[in-house]
């Protein structure tokens, strides 16, 4: 069975997840490359749709489809009920490791990823979010829904088809506790409302400015290229997003990853998707990160949770509009 374990230190949660290092490519060779076994055909390609379990959503048309949701063979999350810690001792605390685990096959095309993605297929992808969303809303036991699309095998890829997950989780990290805690701490307006107008006013971080969305590389960027996409319309949860915006919101993001690929020859990177937890009224605006995974996290930073950005932002955005 996965399980929670509470980190003490930092009161943070930590998955221990043993079925999922029979994941093919999960503890794997440094730089080993993002394929399917060459002996078996990639689950994610039309006619196999039989290597998946059952598909919980298919987008398209009769008999063809355009995007599949389906559930994750090696489940980090998995079982319903709420969190309830057991304590083991005065520094043991666990629980099960209860929620939801999916797979979000973005396109048919094994060789698409989200930069290579039609207008309409872009779109398609930002509304099966906020229809999974919607679902885990309606979950007692989830109390937050986390989205992120890993490419390449630096960013955590184990297959090359594009792909997503979508995660229902008990409780709510603390990385989303700490960005709720910033919007409380920040007077008078929306953080990400007040950043989209200061970064239109600064202007050389603005890589694009389109209707329903704006992306920067922002002021406290943390790594090289790292992008910021924010909807213009306030709010806090995702799912509640119009789709107008959200069609936007995937041109952009899609945009955004071609422009990155053209100038850093396709690296790997990560898409994180941040939004307010279920049955939250918490000040809060979804937003999306977008990671470019160019350097490998050294020890002062693993050390003191300080990032060393070797690429100002400003240059960084520099770059990708010039």
């Amino acid at each position: 069975m996965n399980q929670l374990r509470l980190n003490p230190l930092t009161g943070r949660w930590v998955t221990v997840s043993t079925g999922r290092a029979s994941r093919p490519g999960d503890v794997a060779r440094d730089h080993a490359p993002v394929e399917s076994s060459p002996v078996e055909p990639c689950p994610f390609c039309p006619g196999h749709e039989e290597q998946t379990p059952p598909a919980l959503e298919t987008y398209g048309p009769s008999g063809d489809w355009l995007l599949r949701v389906v559930p994750n063979r090696y489940p980090a999350f998995e079982g319903s009920g709420s969190l309830e810690v057991e304590h083991l001792g005065p520094v043991f605390a666990q629980a099960a490791a209860s929620g939801i685990h999916e797979v979000l096959v973005l396109s048919p095309d094994h060789a698409a990823s989200w930069a290579d993605l039609s207008d309409p297929q872009a779109g398609l992808v930002m509304a099966a979010l906020r229809d999974r969303f919607e679902d885990h809303s309606h979950q007692g036991g989830v109390r937050y829904s986390q989205a992120i699309v890993n490419h390449g095998r630096d960013a955590g890829a184990s297959l090359s088809h594009p792909h997503g997950q979508i995660i229902g989780l008990p409780f709510v990290p603390g990385e989303i506790l700490d960005e709720i805690a910033g919007f409380r701490r920040f007077s008078g307006s929306c953080l990400m409302c007040a950043t989209v107008e200061a970064e239109r006013d600064a202007g050389h971080r603005l890589v694009a400015d389109l209707p329903g969305v704006v992306v920067v590389t922002p002021w406290w960027s943390g790594a090289p290229f790292e992008v910021l996409v924010i909807p213009t319309s306030h709010g806090g949860h995702l799912h509640e997003a119009n789709p107008t915006d959200l069609a936007a919101v995937g041109r952009a993001v899609r945009d955004v990853l071609a422009r990155l690929g053209a100038l850093l020859d396709n690296p790997s990177y990560n898409i994180v998707f941040h939004t307010l937890p279920h049955r939250s009224d918490d000040p809060f605006h979804w937003h999306i990160h977008v990671v470019p995974r160019l350097r490998t996290e050294g020890g002062f930073e693993q050390g003191t949770g300080v990032p060393i950005n070797v690429v100002a932002p400003e240059d960084a955005c520099s770059l990708l509009t010039g």
